[in-house]
């Protein structure tokens, strides 16, 4: 049976405009508060700064103790990693991480924390990586030694999220890096967005430079999203410069291979978000998760049910069936990963999007997971709102 392709689909681009309207509505908002709060509470507001100096300061070194430590080798794996999404926007919010990280009390073993999002800000100025402040990408959005101190207190096992290729503010500020148009603009997505090339080794540095510093500032594992071609908009008028001979499935790997070569001596581990049918079929964005797990530790499946359509999977309504949407999602990829070392973690979809999710169906996608033997999944929600007893329910 022949599918559409996994992006342009109306439901799936509904859905991405919502939550990027949401989140340029709540980064505005936090924003403001974070003003209002800092107005209020001075210098003492240690949340926000740079590399974990105070705002005013000089940027600080990144050769730090935890810096020593990282090369000593990871950090153990929680037995079960069970884990959410936090933003740049909600962990600028004075309290708020900590407010995450007392979900250790309900069952919470990892943090997923962005480092740089889908907007191509980073949260935090790394003094090694200045590209990321030439081009207006470098913010303060919070203190990353101290949001690794923090977790690392609690027992919690810090992720930190690169959005890789898709990257407005590098592709706008230097063209140069960008896929463009045969007219030699700049390309956009479907939502207006431009993305950094795949092809360009010097978009691979300067992803892989915002890993390094994030892991010598102490976060234990790097996960790297979008780490794809674009799949939605006029992709063939994309034009690729410096696009040699390697194909899409060849060039994601080789990006990968890259990162860990960098990256392993950091004692950081390496993991890629890939998208929910990337197991089953070829989608031409170059994710095909067998030649990318050899340079992984994880692979990171999003297999959201609402965002399979209908027939997918071999189910009628994804969306209506979401432990069995899970179950059949990860039944591919346990095939596709078969021989490989990299760990399988799943996205767990907890937002509603035409059908109201609960406990219930969160909790199905849950043990779906466990029983397909995956490490462990994390909660997504791009508001930052969690199922309250999601995270504690156990294994049946």
């Amino acid at each position: 049976m022949l599918f559409p392709p996994i992006d342009p689909n109306e439901r799936f681009r509904a859905r991405r405009a919502a939550v990027r309207r949401r989140k340029r509505l709540q980064h505005g908002a936090l924003i403001g508060m974070l003003l209002v709060g800092v107005t209020l509470l001075g210098a003492g507001a240690q949340v926000v700064g740079g590399d974990g100096s105070s705002p005013t300061g000089p940027t600080a070194p990144e050769s730090t103790p935890l810096a020593a430590a990282a090369a000593s080798g990871p950090r153990p794996l929680p037995v079960e990693v069970r884990g959410v999404h936090v933003t740049l926007g909600l962990a600028s919010l004075p309290g708020k991480l900590e407010e995450y990280l007392d979900l250790r009390q309900q069952g919470l073993t990892a943090l997923e924390l962005d480092i740089k999002e889908e907007n191509g800000q980073v949260g935090f100025t790394p003094s090694s990586v200045p590209l990321a402040r030439s081009v207006g990408a470098a913010r303060t959005y919070y203190a990353p030694r101290e949001a690794a101190r923090m977790a690392h207190e609690r027992g919690v096992y810090l992720v930190g999220r690169i959005v890789t290729f898709e990257d407005p503010i590098l592709a706008t500020q230097r063209p140069d890096l960008a896929i463009r148009r045969s007219d030699g603009s700049v390309w956009r997505d479907s939502a207006g967005l431009a993305w950094a090339n795949p092809y360009d080794r010097r978009v691979w540095k300067y992803n892989v430079d915002l890993a390094a510093a994030a892991a010598r500032l102490g976060f234990d594992e790097i996960l790297f999203d979008y780490v794809r071609f674009p799949s939605d908009g006029d992709v063939d008028a994309a034009v690729y410069p410096n696009r040699g001979s390697l194909a899409k499935g060849e060039v994601i790997p080789a990006f990968l291979r890259y990162a860990a070569r960098r990256l392993e001596p950091l004692g950081v581990r390496i993991s890629a978000a890939v998208f929910g049918l990337s197991a089953s079929r070829d989608l031409g964005i170059g994710q095909v998760p067998r030649r990318m797990a050899p340079y992984l530790d994880a692979v990171y499946a999003m297999t959201y049910p609402s965002l399979f359509g209908p027939g997918e999977l071999g189910l009628a309504d994804p969306s209506a069936a979401p432990g069995a949407t899970v179950t059949e999602a990860l039944r591919h990829f346990r095939r596709a990963l078969r021989g490989r070392d990299a760990l399988l973690v799943t996205w767990v979809q907890d937002w509603s999007f035409e059908r109201s999710y609960g406990l219930e169906e969160v909790g199905a996608q849950i043990q779906a997971a466990r029983l397909a033997g995956a490490k462990g999944f994390m909660l997504w929600n791009a508001e930052g709102v969690y199922t309250d007893g999601a995270l504690a329910l156990p294994a049946s």
